[in-house]
C-alpha cells in the first residue's frame, strides 16, 4: 500500500512539472529503506511512463516551447551522462548528502528568491 501512495503522490507532483523525484527518492530511501543509488535508478525508470503521460497533456494544452527543446535535450543528455558517471563513482552516503543539499538550496530559493508573476498571484 505504501508503494501505491508514494507512486501516486510523486506522479501527481511529476505531472505538474515539479519533479516527482524530489519526493520519490527521499520516500524510497527513508520510508522503504532503499539505497540512494537504487532509489535514483528506480526514479529514472519511473520517470519514463509518468513523464510521457504528463507530456501528452502538456502538448495538448500547448505548454511546450519546441524551439528550446534541441538545446535542452542536448545539454540534458550530456548532463545525464556526466551525472550518472559521477553517481556510480561516489559513495551512497555522499550522494545522499549532495541530494539533501540540492533539495535544501532549491527549497530556500523557491521560498525566498523566486519572484511572483501575475499568473502566480
Amino acid at each position: 500500500m505504501l508503494e501505491i501512495i508514494i507512486g501516486f503522490i510523486s506522479g501527481t507532483v511529476s505531472g505538474m512539472g515539479m519533479g516527482g523525484g524530489t519526493l520519490l527518492i527521499p520516500a524510497l530511501v527513508i520510508l522503504m529503506e532503499i539505497e540512494q543509488k537504487t532509489a535514483q535508478g528506480i526514479n529514472l525508470l519511473y520517470f519514463l511512463p509518468s513523464s510521457i503521460s504528463a507530456l501528452i497533456i502538456h502538448i495538448k494544452n500547448k505548454h511546450i516551447k519546441t524551439n528550446l527543446l534541441t538545446v535542452l535535450i542536448g545539454a540534458g543528455l550530456l548532463g545525464a551522462f556526466l551525472g550518472s558517471f559521477l553517481a556510480v563513482k561516489i559513495s551512497n552516503d555522499l550522494l545522499k548528502r549532495i541530494f539533501a543539499i540540492f533539495l535544501t538550496i532549491m527549497g530556500i530559493y523557491e521560498i525566498f528568491c523566486k519572484e511572483k508573476t501575475q499568473k502566480d498571484v
